[in-house]
Formats: C-alpha cells, structure tokens, sequence
C-alpha cells in the first residue's frame, strides 16, 4: 500500500517595508521561460496545447541541428528533481533578453562551481559538459551562453505572440488589484498555489520539501510566467535578489473586435498597435511591438510616431527605451470600436 507524501510548503515572511517594495515584473522573463519550457520537455503535461507544443519543440531541435547540445548541457540543468543553479535565471533578464544571456555568460566561475556542486548532491551532474561547466571551463561557459541564446530564438521566440498576451493579461490583473486595493490584495489573488497569511505568504512546494525565506527588508519580485505549470519556484540562495516565479492561468484571448472595428479608421496595423499597446501595462516598447505584429522596428516607430501625433497614444523614455502607453482618448476608441463590435 503506498502512501502520498505530504505537499511542501514555502514560506516567505514579509515585513511592513518588503510590502512596500513588492515588485511585478513588466516583461516575460527569458531564462524563467527557458527553464519551464526545459521541464515541460521532460514531464508530459499540459494537456493537448503541451503536447502540440513538444513535437513542435523537438522537430525544431532538430531541424536546426541544437538537439544534441540541449542535451549535453540545457536539460541536464534543469532535472525533474528539486532544484536547478540559480544562475540560470539572472535578474537581469527584467531588463531585456540581450541583458539574460549576458548576465549568464558573466557569472562568476567559483559561483557556477558551487551551484554545481548543489545540482551534484541533488540530482547529479549527468554529462560530461557538466563537469567541465563544474570546473569553470571557460570554453563550457561560452558554450552554454550560445546553446541559451539558441534555444531561446528557436523555441521561444516562434511562441512568444502567446507568452506576452498570457502574461499582459495576468500583470494587468495584478496591477489593476494593487492600483485599486493595495499589495496585500493582489497576494491574495495569487491562489490557489499561493496564499496570503499576513505577515506570509504561503507556496505549495514539492512533496517533502520545506523552506522558509525572511525577505528584512528586500522586497519580492513577482514573476508570471507561461511554462512553469507545476510549483511556484523561488531561488535558493537567499543572498540573491528575491524572487517568485509562479504559473500564470492560461486565459481566454481577449476580444479583437477593437482592433477589427478600427482597421478602417486607422489601418489594420496601426489598429493592431494600438491594442498590443493597451494590453501591456507598464508600457510597451518599440522592440516589443515590431516583435508582436511582425514589422520592422523602424515601421513600429513610424507607426507609434503617427498615433503619438493623433493623441491615442503617449511614449516616455525610460533608461534606452521609448515606452507607449496608451491615453484615455486611445482607450476610448478601442472601448468604442469593441462595445459597436459587439452590438
């Protein structure tokens, strides 16, 4: 007779200051996204979108000839087991995808050892690229930072389309709770897997496995992510920035009526960008509308210069980037486009 082990759980203690400083993060995480989808590889789960995705996944692998350094290297690092290298998934990839790969190519070789060393007494170092990463081979190190790189553009950018519209949808929930009633709220929200017992919020974890983290002061960093479908996950190296990763619902694609209703008014890919542009709170860059309605990044400014000058749009510079955000004149046009749509 077998019996079920006991869910984990997760503690994160918070205090009045890392309310406060709790913070969402206003992009898809690139090497979140890389680990999830590693593990969705190995774990047939997901349902029938999953299963399209992984003969899609694996076909792309090996058309392109990076199925035999996925193996040696990507899914080594990301076992079915407890835990993967902290370094694999760098705060740095808040900034942008360029930024990930580089934060990854630059960690410090006495930290890849160490972390090795966990992933050794984890699971075990499966390949012979692994002990050499282990050692801090410079070469292993230049290696795997191309073998991401190349993943990432051919695994995750042809999803990419579907990651941001899943994960604009959960920021905009998330923030329109913390606008409306505060951050205790929006932990709230984060249930089923997530509950909030102020001071602490509580996380399923896997089966055995207990942890607790006191953020003093740090604050957390909200991660919606699409392919972490099990366990929300936090690093383990409390030294580090804090961090939730934690799956985001797969929800319906909102209404396109708007940017149908005014493809006559505005042509249909001004209409398309000034929808993604309402979609994505915080603001949405030049780079990520070219990327989501599949222009150049120089029609994407042109286009954004043209609703900019029609006041349905507002663009802010922020550090290197031109961020769009969409004005109240904008949002009623799409409002009004989708309710003529629907009538």
């Amino acid at each position: 007779m077998s019996t079920l082990r006991p869910k984990g759980t997760l503690k994160i203690v918070f205090t009045t200051e890392d309310l406060a400083l709790t913070r969402i993060a206003n992009r898809a995480d690139l090497m979140w996204e890389m680990m999830g989808s590693l593990h969705r590889l190995q774990i047939r789960d997901g349902g029938a979108t999953m299963d399209s995705w992984r003969r899609q996944a694996h076909l792309r692998l090996t058309e392109t000839g990076l199925l035999p350094s996925v193996r040696a290297l990507l899914l080594p690092l990301a076992p079915r087991g407890p835990y993967f290298p902290d370094f694999l998934t760098p705060i740095e990839a808040q900034l942008s995808d360029e930024n990930a790969i580089q934060a990854l190519l630059d960690t410090p070789r006495a930290r890849i050892q160490h972390e090795l060393d966990l992933l050794r007494h984890s699971t075990g170092l499966a390949s012979a690229d692994l002990e050499d990463l282990a050692r801090g081979n410079l070469q292993t190190i230049a290696r795997l930072g191309n073998a991401a790189a190349a993943y990432c553009d051919t695994i995750l950018t042809p999803r990419r389309p579907a990651i941001d519209r899943i994960l604009a949808q959960e920021r905009a929930i998330l923030l329109r709770h913390l606008s409306m009633d505060g951050i205790e709220q929006t932990l709230a929200h984060l249930k089923p897997t997530i509950r909030w017992r102020p001071p602490t919020l509580e996380v399923d974890y896997p089966p055995g496995l207990d942890r607790e983290i006191h953020l003093r002061g740090r604050g957390l960093t909200l991660i919606p992510t699409y392919f972490c479908r099990a366990n929300p996950v936090a690093l383990v190296d409390h030294r580090l920035p804090p961090v939730l990763a934690y799956p985001a619902p797969h929800r319906r694609p909102p209404d396109t009526g708007a940017t149908d209703a005014l493809a006559a008014l505005l042509g249909r890919t001004r209409a398309e960008i000034l929808h993604r542009i309402a979609l994505t709170p915080g603001g949405c860059s030049t780079t990520e509308l070219a990327r989501r309605t599949g222009v150049s990044q120089a029609t994407a400014s042109e286009h954004a210069q043209v609703l900019r000058q029609a006041k349905l749009i507002t663009s802010v510079r922020q550090a290197n980037l031109m961020l769009h955000h969409p004005t109240r004149l904008g949002n009623e046009l799409l409002t009004e486009a989708r309710n003529a749509r629907s009538g």
